[in-house]
């Protein structure tokens, strides 16, 4: 029987922590139009892969195109408007009181994280841990990144909760044999529902305990 206890909470970053998904998309939307004008809705098939798997295989041998990116990208995120998203706070911090462990998982490498950080001071104090691309050889929609998320706590699968996103990262999060939490804050309800345990708007009236009753009805 698989265990119910809820040891740790691995979230995705974009979309699940941050209200950004929608600023990714318009980023990504004019680079893709721009040198991919022949792939409609490339920005969002990306979504959930880092920025080095998306250069291999969309922007192979592309190496100034490639460097304009960059530099677009660093000032954008700069600029970005890291507002978390709704009940995600309270949520959080609910979660450490009751003793559960808190890990970001994110596709985001560390120079993004730095302008997090500078933007948001109390964001490390949500998290025992922070994994970015850096820490992974595979990007979602393959488990690794998860799996070393519980793995840093030593934990297993069925003892942490995922909360994702984007189909990449669904799929990443159940493919590592966990439960998963969608959040219909990139794709609706309906398209992301196959691939989660459970499927919310935001954390808005979430805590530890009805998430506890939610997920002990998910076999």
């Amino acid at each position: 029987m698989v265990s119910k206890q809820i040891k740790a909470a691995l979230f995705d970053l974009d979309g699940v922590v941050f209200n950004t998904e929608d600023q990714y998309t318009v980023f990504w939307g004019n680079q893709c139009r721009q040198y991919h004008p022949d792939k409609p809705g490339l920005e969002y098939t990306i979504k959930g892969q880092t920025l080095v798997q998306i250069f291999d295989k969309y922007f192979n041998g592309m190496e100034e195109e490639q460097a304009e990116i960059v530099k677009r990208l660093d000032e954008f995120e700069r600029n970005m408007n890291f507002e978390y998203v709704k009940g995600f706070v309270d949520f959080v911090l609910d979660l450490k009181a009751n003793g559960v462990k808190t890990a970001v998982v994110t596709s985001s490498n560390n120079m993004k994280m730095n302008s997090v950080y500078a933007s948001r001071s109390e964001f490390k104090s949500y998290f025992d841990i922070i994994l970015t691309s850096e820490d992974f050889e595979r990007s979602k929609p393959d488990p690794e990144c998860y799996l070393k998320g519980a793995k840093v706590f030593n934990f297993s699968p069925e003892e942490c909760i995922v909360f994702e996103d984007s189909f990449n990262g669904l799929k990443s999060g159940k493919a590592a044999g966990m439960r998963v939490v969608g959040l219909a804050t990139t794709n609706s309800k309906e398209s992301i529902s196959p691939l989660s345990d459970y499927v919310v708007s935001d954390f808005e009236g979430l805590n530890y305990q009805n998430l506890c009753k939610i997920l002990s009805k998910v076999i």
